[in-house]
């Protein structure tokens, strides 16, 4: 093989090969090894994929203050303000240092669990105004799942 990944009286690289294989399969074990996926990643990863729920909405992320909102000036630290929706709810949440506050549109009863890594969900109490809080701040990457009746709605997992 010569210095530019190709083989004398070949045109272009050899790709694809048994040889290639190989070294693909070495390599993979040697990071393995060397490298291992830590475990707080893999249930991470374990969890994300265990949530996932065919018969569970996906709410849309509709307006995030981060992106969306124009800058105040002279706030510096400003809520995060997120809105999702799947078909006719919404969910308005604001995100502080302090927790999270929201609000479940239209008003029903519902059951809110902040999920977050690795295997932490907190359950939030809604109240009949469909309003619910919750004083710990979310740490990391966060979702909501809601369950609102027979129908479980999960929000898109954002960093805080």
């Amino acid at each position: 093989m010569s210095g530019d990944g190709t083989r004398p009286g070949h045109d272009g690289p050899d790709l694809g090969g048994p040889e290639d294989a190989l070294l693909e399969e070495e390599l993979r074990r040697a990071a393995g090894v060397l490298d291992p996926v830590p475990a707080e990643l893999l249930q991470v990863a374990l969890d994300a994929y265990l949530l996932h729920d065919l018969d569970a909405g996906l709410a849309e992320l509709t307006f995030d203050s981060l992106v969306d909102a124009l800058p105040v000036r002279g706030v510096t630290d400003a809520p995060r303000m997120l809105t999702f929706r799947a078909g006719d709810v919404t969910v308005d949440v604001e995100v502080t240092e302090d927790g999270l506050m929201g609000q479940v549109l239209p008003p029903q009863p519902a059951r809110i669990e902040v999920l977050g890594a690795p295997q932490t969900v907190r359950p939030v109490t809604v109240d009949t105004l469909g309003r619910f809080t919750s004083d710990t701040p979310p740490a990391g990457p966060f979702a909501l799942r809601l369950q609102t009746g027979a129908e479980v709605i999960v929000t898109e997992w954002l960093r805080v």
